[in-house]
């Protein structure tokens, strides 16, 4: 078995902020999640992830999102872009919960998402691909983590399945931005001459990807919640678990306290909610640590 894993999972700029509080909490209270032999992320966690990799203070993630709290209203919004209106994503809701489901092929469907997300109207990709400048600005445009670490994309045009590892040939920034657009939102990003869209429409974590190591820590932003939506998630989370387990691991999961869920709020994507949502993983972080220090260590 290959050691410790940990996955990050999907959940918009605001999971972002709470996956990030959440490690840095630990990580303050004296558990680092950040030293894992290998960091897998979908969408948000791709994000939080590669940082992690790149060399990042567990301890300090937080810091640049409370920082920025002030300027959280000239932040990019979950819009098509260009002064539109939001995005009608009455359609891509349908064929995740589809996916979710098990009622179709998987990637029959998710070729319709991506379909969707090719003739969409969102900003432009290489615009979109600048919202990550900050982080990756000084990395060269092939650079990969050397740290174990893993991100998820979906083939737009295919439906197939994508895990971006150092061995892919792509660089870090490019990949955290597939796994980061959103269909509907963000436009498909290009890599190899085919174009990728969010991990996320396969799963939310994809924690099945982490098979193989002895102890596993998945953080999952969608838990929680009420009705059909929040079952199935919770039921393909539960299936990957199990299927981890199956293969020997150990597994912890670890998803939003009622208070984190109250502070982030049902809008993922609003902007506005990145520093609560940071200040309430903070405290849950250190709120757990106990639980987290006797699996890690």
């Amino acid at each position: 078995m290959g050691g410790r894993a940990l996955v990050l999972g999907g959940g918009g700029p605001v999971g972002i902020a709470w996956e990030s509080g959440l490690l840095a909490g630990l990580a303050k209270a004296g558990v680092d999640l950040g030293l894992a032999d290998f960091t897998m992320g979908t969408s948000a966690g791709s994000f939080v992830g590669a940082r992690l990799a790149l060399g990042a203070e567990t301890a300090g993630l937080a810091e640049p999102i409370l920082a920025d709290a002030a300027r959280a209203e000239t932040a990019p919004r979950p819009t098509s872009g260009g002064g539109r209106p939001p995005a009608d994503l009455s359609k891509l809701m349908a064929l995740m919960g589809e996916v979710q489901a098990g009622q179709r092929d998987p990637e029959a469907v998710r070729r319709e998402i991506g379909q969707f997300a090719l003739g969409a109207e969102t900003m432009d990709e290489m615009a979109f691909i600048a919202t990550f400048g900050r982080s990756f600005a000084s990395l060269p445009q092939d650079a990969w983590p050397e740290r174990g670490y893993a991100c998820t994309a979906v083939d737009a045009e295919t439906g197939e399945f994508k895990l971006w590892t150092k061995d892919s040939g792509v660089g870090v920034t490019r990949a955290v931005a597939s796994s980061c657009s959103v269909p509907g939102i963000y436009p498909p990003v290009t890599l190899n001459g085919r174009r990728y869209i969010d991990g996320g429409m396969r799963s939310g974590t994809n924690a099945d990807m982490a098979k193989g190591h002895e102890r596993v820590v998945v953080v999952s932003v969608r838990l929680g919640g009420t009705g059909e939506g929040a079952a199935r998630a919770q039921a393909v989370v539960d299936g990957e678990v199990e299927a981890l387990k199956s293969g020997g691991s150990k597994v912890l999961v670890v998803s939003p306290d009622v208070a984190a869920q109250a502070a982030m709020g049902v809008n993922l994507m609003d902007f506005r909610k990145r520093a609560d949502a940071a200040r309430a993983g903070l405290a849950q972080g250190e709120a757990q640590v106990a639980a987290l220090r006797e699996f890690w260590s």
